[in-house]
């Protein structure tokens, strides 16, 4: 917080040009982006049995496997489609399971009454807007103005970091600012001509959230982190940026009477994981006192001159189902049997490609093994990378990627790619009513999932090489070709630089991250901050790795120890010294904590570092 807040209570008695222009902006500072204009703003109230931080759901609905219903199946009303969306984020992302700790050990669950104020934003440039999102409590202290600001972790809808930012905001009397930053679970399906409006309701017209502009040959399910035509990790920074603007002007409207709203005289916190961290880290870059500090857990980060993420990605894709083999006491799921199985036919058609070495399916694996670990993949990492195999997340990611990077629309990927809805029996055909109904409330922003699947084109194209499709995508990522050259374009320019001097920064990374190891990310970008001045502490913790929420599994709890709550610590000691300079910022630690187990969660398991001077 800088001194022009000791200006609040003069900015407070100043009234609001037309327009919604501040008298006081001139005092307040920019970045280089032109101011952002909002479009189909909506405010709705959230008391009694429909609040802010679970919709009224609570505790033991939100652990609930079965979605809250809409009366209606193929045409909820945006109350319906709130509450399962608001469902469906904080069990993506938190381990809510009995013993696993959150609500008592760390984070607050608790009923929080407020309003919500909505909008879409346009990065200049964009063909299409994100979605931004401001929660209000009824708690908010216009006295001690606070600001959260989050991107959603993954590429999920606008509540995609309600259990980060929201639990931890909202229960301290904070707005809570978010963004879908241009991914999100707006699909569109391509036949029925069918997509998503402000409210999350479907419609066929209107001003919706994404329509693209396909060939009309296009069938199948588009959805905007793939198929836009923009490059939103590019702007992912601009994204929160833009959130965060959303938010000062959501507290005008909120507050008219304390209003202007500016980061001089609020206090603001950026905050994110994953992707979310990786859209922190990039508003870091951003000139001018926006933000007072930025907490990033387990950052998508890529650094200019080092091997981008996708070249991992679609290596991992390529090469771990083989390589996985060569490790023993996997964790569970995906089922041994039939991973083994599926590992050793990868390794044979590895093996007649001349991708691997060996004359046998052990040899193949500790070949394709030793590929991953050149390219900086731990065998913890490898071991937590089980999970993506198992449920084929790197051709998922893989196939995203490189169609948002190349900037290509819906029937446009260059490796015969789509996506299409299917039935329960998995064969893709036209979506039901019903089913297209939930994709906004329960979509990840990456099919499959959700009755939402991949389709490999190059399967009936030449079945005799099965695995065209994976080769394509990696030669995206280092080949010479137009489209090669046209993705690698795209991932340049997601490339993360330097934070500005003098922002106080918080990174925290799982050393077995499977998803994003930290080797090739927070490994690589701390350095680069440290190298230009950033003020940065860096937490690396032991047996962590990338979701919470398979801590489910009792497997994985027997191994893995959530990474929320040292979130929530590393928020709660900057905000301490954003309240009090006197206090210190984090500091850097290698965490070692011990999973649960069984056993209920103990805060003593997790090694949370001290506050300096405590």
């Amino acid at each position: 917080m800088n001194i022009h807040r000791s200006l609040a209570p003069l900015c407070a008695a100043l009234a609001l040009l037309p327009g919604g222009i501040s008298i006081a902006d001139a005092a307040a500072p920019r970045s280089t982006a032109a101011a952002p204009v909002f479009e189909q703003w909506r405010e709705t109230p959230h008391r009694g049995h429909d609040e802010l931080l679970t919709a009224g759901l609570g505790l033991d609905a939100l652990r609930s496997t079965t979605a809250p219903a809409f009366a209606n199946p193929a045409q909820p009303t945006a109350d319906e489609a709130r509450r399962r969306a608001i469902w469906s984020s904080w069990r993506g992302i938190a381990d809510l399971t009995p013993g696993g700790g959150f609500g008592d050990v760390y984070g607050r669950l608790q009923a929080v009454p407020g309003r919500e104020f909505s909008a879409y934003a346009r990065i200049p440039g964009a063909r299409h807007p994100h979605r931004v999102l401001v929660q209000v409590p009824d708690s908010f202290d216009a006295a001690r103005r606070c600001l959260v600001v989050a991107a959603s972790s993954g590429s999920r809808g606008i509540y995609g970091a309600i259990a980060v930012a929201g639990s931890w905001g909202l229960t301290h009397g904070c707005a809570v600012a978010y963004t879908d930053k241009g991914t999100g679970s707006d699909y569109y399906d391509l036949d029925a001509k069918v997509g998503f409006q402000a409210d999350g309701t479907p419609a066929s017209q209107g001003a919706l959230a994404f329509a693209p502009v396909t060939p009309t040959a296009a069938h199948g399910v588009a959805f905007k982190h793939a198929h836009s035509g923009d490059n939103p990790e590019a702007d992912w920074g601009q994204h929160l940026l833009q959130a965060l603007q959303f938010g000062l002007q959501a507290l005008d409207r909120a507050y008219p009477e304390s209003a202007p709203f500016t980061p001089a005289t609020t206090r603001t916190l950026g905050v994110g994981v994953s992707n979310g961290g990786g859209a922190v880290l990039r508003a870091a870059e951003i000139d001018g006192d926006w933000f007072d500090a930025m907490v990033a857990g387990e950052p998508n980060v890529s650094v200019a001159g080092a091997p981008a993420l996708y070249e991992f990605v679609t290596e991992a894709a390529l090469l771990m189902p083989c390589a996985l083999l060569a490790l023993e006491d996997l964790p569970q799921p995906p089922l041994q049997a039939q991973a083994a199985a599926a590992g050793s036919q990868r390794c044979a058609l590895l093996k007649t490609a001349g991708q691997v070495q060996g004359d046998d399916t052990a040899t193949q694996a500790r070949s394709a093994r030793q590929q991953l670990a050149d390219a900086g993949l731990s065998d913890g990492a490898l071991r937590a990378g089980a999970f993506s195999t198992g449920f084929d997340l790197w051709r998922a990611i893989a196939v995203t990627y490189a169609s948002a990077y190349g900037r290509y629309g819906a029937g446009e990927h260059p490796c015969a790619y789509r996506f299409s809805a299917a039935a329960a029996d998995g064969i893709p055909g036209p979506a039901a009513a019903a089913l297209r109904a939930s994709w906004w409330s329960e979509g990840s922003g990456i099919p499959p999932g959700s009755g939402v699947v991949l389709v490999d084109g190059n399967a009936a194209r030449s079945p005799e090489d099965p695995l065209q499709g994976l080769n394509c995508l990696r030669a995206l990522g280092r080949g010479d070709s137009a489209d090669a050259r046209r993705v690698r374009a795209g991932i340049a320019e997601a490339a993360a630089k330097a934070p500005r001097r003098g922002l106080p920064i918080v990174v925290i990374h799982g050393v077995d991250d499977g998803l994003v190891p930290i080797g090739m990310t927070s490994d690589r970008y701390v350095p680069l901050a440290r190298k230009a001045g950033a003020q940065i502490a860096y937490w690396r913790v032991d047996n962590a790795q990338h979701f919470d929420a398979v801590l489910a599994f009792p497997d994985y709890r027997k191994r893995y120890v959530p990474l929320l709550p040292y979130m929530f610590a590393a928020m709660d000691q900057v905000w301490d010294h954003l309240e009090d300079p006197a206090r210190a910022l984090p500091q850097d630690a290698r965490i070692q904590p011990t999973p649960r187990a069984e056993a209920p969660l103990q805060r003593e398991q997790l090694s949370i570092p001290a506050a300096p001077g405590r």
